[in-house]
């Protein structure tokens, strides 16, 4: 395995880590599930690692925190939910020339795939008066996952490994 291969592969898992805990450690209870800090890692996740390895290490550590939260029946459609989001959020980062001002789009973006997937899951599970409760707690963890995205993102960015990453 090449070097560069092997330093996304660490960063990755380490993503995957990050966004597990992040999303494990700090649960607001909600009618439909949970507020949580953890998408912050989901949107950094695809700004660091690009839309492959970005999916991954946010749908893998999304996945493991529903499961050990108690939600394992929210946890395949929050691995396809958080991937896609990650997948978004690298694209619109990387389209807005990777600039601050791309994070707040990234992650914008990437909430609405959160709210629309959660919906759609919810309706499902719930009939639309659950999945409709759950939009505005869904609005609330984007605005924080934003918010919390760009707190660590100039501090991501002053790491030479991470920022190596984020220039592929």
């Amino acid at each position: 395995m090449k070097n560069d291969q092997l330093k996304k592969l660490i960063t990755s898992a380490l993503m995957a880590a990050l966004t597990c805990f992040a999303t494990y450690s700090i649960r607001i209870p909600s009618p439909t599930g949970y507020i949580h800090p953890g998408d912050s890692f989901v949107i950094l996740s695809g700004i660091i690692l690009g839309p492959i390895n970005g999916a991954l290490s946010a749908g893998i550590g999304s996945l493991l925190a529903d499961i050990l939260a108690g939600y394992p029946q929210f946890a395949v459609a929050t691995f396809i939910i958080k991937a896609l989001t990650a997948v978004i959020a690298s694209v619109v980062y990387r389209k807005l020339k990777r600039k601050l001002y791309s994070v707040v789009l990234a992650g914008v973006f990437g909430g609405i795939i959160v709210t629309i997937g959660y919906f759609t899951v919810e309706y499902f599970m719930y009939d639309i008066g659950g999945a409709l409760s759950g939009i505005p707690l869904n609005l609330v963890q984007n605005l924080f996952g934003i918010i919390l995205s760009l707190m660590l993102y100039p501090i991501l960015c002053r790491i030479p490994q991470v920022k190596d990453l984020m220039q592929k």
